[in-house]
């Protein structure tokens, strides 16, 4: 099943937001962070399910890969946690993307394997991965070669 980009961005908000609360020392998700995750979501459920999680377009840029309609939305804006219990959509989105065992399953394993990386980490090791690189930037970084490449890289136990 393909979802909403802004359903994942909702379900990243609300684990960063209980992260937040449970953790002193963890960080809030930052636009630029939200978008390494993204980009390794979307590879993860390329290798796992052959398909992409979300419809947009990833494209290189000058920082790393980027979905530009989510930099559009939070553009100008640093964090974009904010105050979850305000937002009862983002929590129906977490709810409804924990229900689907196999999205859930590759959901939480990026976040367990990248959730605790900076967003300045994360941008360096896109840097250093092949679908980044192979891009000209200002491109759409191909399903094909994030596949590709990631194929390599996550392990899909059967």
């Amino acid at each position: 099943m393909t979802y909403s980009v802004f359903k994942v961005v909702n379900w990243l908000r609300v684990k960063n937001n209980a992260e937040l609360r449970l953790d002193p020392n963890a960080e809030e998700l930052t636009q630029m962070k939200a978008m390494k995750l993204l980009y390794y979501i979307q590879a993860a459920s390329l290798v796992v399910t052959g398909k992409r999680m979300f419809d947009n377009d990833i494209v290189a840029w000058k920082y790393g890969p980027v979905v530009q309609e989510v930099h559009d939305r939070y553009k100008g804006q640093r964090e974009i946690v904010g105050d979850i219990s305000k937002d009862p959509q983002a929590i129906e989105d977490y709810k409804e993307l924990q229900n689907d065992q196999q999205t859930a399953d590759i959901l939480n394993s990026i976040y367990d394997i990248y959730g605790h990386s900076s967003a300045y980490d994360l941008m360096h090791q896109t840097h250093n991965e092949k679908p980044w690189q192979d891009t000209p930037q200002s491109h759409v970084i191909s399903d094909e070669k994030i596949k590709s490449f990631y194929s390599k890289v996550f392990v899909v136990d059967d």
